[in-house]
Formats: structure tokens, sequence, C-alpha cells
């Protein structure tokens, strides 16, 4: 019980930070402990991360993550703890030592079945470097309002930015 009243204090703040702080044209408000964007997305550190059901390790352990570079959207942050919300929209608290402002996405597709496209270019009239199978893992290199420039283990190119999570729609990353 002691728990739940402290999740409920926390929530609590983190709503009460949010409406205090002002926000730009994208929706995103500066974080009350980093005054970094929130939300905004990083990438795990390391191959084990535990994700807790509230911002302290004495909460319980709601996932484990075993996949570093996993892209991840940070929604909140309370003292050191973030709360993060994954590809799955699985969301918890991670320890902040565990993230990095490294770039990674995700490749997604309408099915399990389809590939996607990594063109040389980014122009669908460009020569194909490599199809992806939905799930892959990149570095996102930058991106433009449509597209992003990847690279991972056997392919290098230019992916349509909507055929990735972790990155914003229309984002331009460098």
């Amino acid at each position: 019980m002691k728990h739940v009243f402290r999740c409920l204090f926390v929530c609590a703040l983190v709503v009460s930070a949010h409406g205090a702080r002002g926000s730009d044209i994208t929706g995103s408000v500066n974080g009350p402990v980093s005054g970094l964007p929130i939300p905004r997305f990083v990438s795990l550190k390391a191959d084990r991360v535990n994700m807790h059901i509230g911002p302290a390790k004495n909460y319980e352990v709601k996932w484990v993550y075993q996949r570093a570079g996993l892209p991840v959207e940070i929604t909140a942050e309370f003292e050191n703890w973030r709360r993060i919300r994954d590809a799955d929209g699985t969301e918890g608290w991670v320890y902040h030592s565990l993230l990095s402002g490294r770039r990674t996405g995700l490749v997604t597709a309408k099915s399990k079945d389809e590939l996607i496209s990594v063109y040389e270019e980014p122009d669908i009239k460009s020569d194909v470097a490599a199809l992806l199978q939905p799930g892959v893992l990149s570095s996102v290199k930058r991106c433009t309002a449509a597209w992003c420039r990847v690279a991972g283990q056997g392919f290098d190119g230019w992916v349509q930015q909507h055929r990735l999570w972790g990155v914003y729609p229309n984002e331009k990353v460098d």
C-alpha cells in the first residue's frame, strides 16, 4: 500500500511539473530534471535494463530488456529516474544512467513478412542497398523531414522515416 501512495505522489509531481513548463510548437516540454525535451527518444545503454513500476529500485521490476541500443521514448522524469515507453507501448521507470542519447531506430512494417527497402540515396528511385525485416535495429545517423540515414550490421543507406520507430514524424536529426 505504501508503494501505491508513493506512486500516486510521484505521478502528481510529474503531472504538476509538466503543467508548470512551457511547451514548444511540437508540444514537447522541458523536463524538470534534465531540462531536455519531453517526450524524446533515447536508447538503452546496457544489454540488461530493468524497467520498474515506479521510480525507485525498491519498486517491482515490470520488464527486463536484454537488447542494448533499443530505442525508447522518455515520457517523464523524476529525480534520477525516467519513465519510458517502448515500441510495444509498455511503460515504466528506468534509472537514467542506463539510457543513452544515441539515436537508434527499429524497422516497422505493416506485416511481419514485409521487407523494407534501404536506398543508396534518399529517393525511392535510387538503388536498393538492402532489404530489412521488421524489428531490425539500426543506428540513426541523420534524418531529414522524410528520410533517415541508417546503418547496421551489413547495411548503410536511407530509409523512409515513417518506417522507423525511434524518430518522430518530420523530425530532423543531425
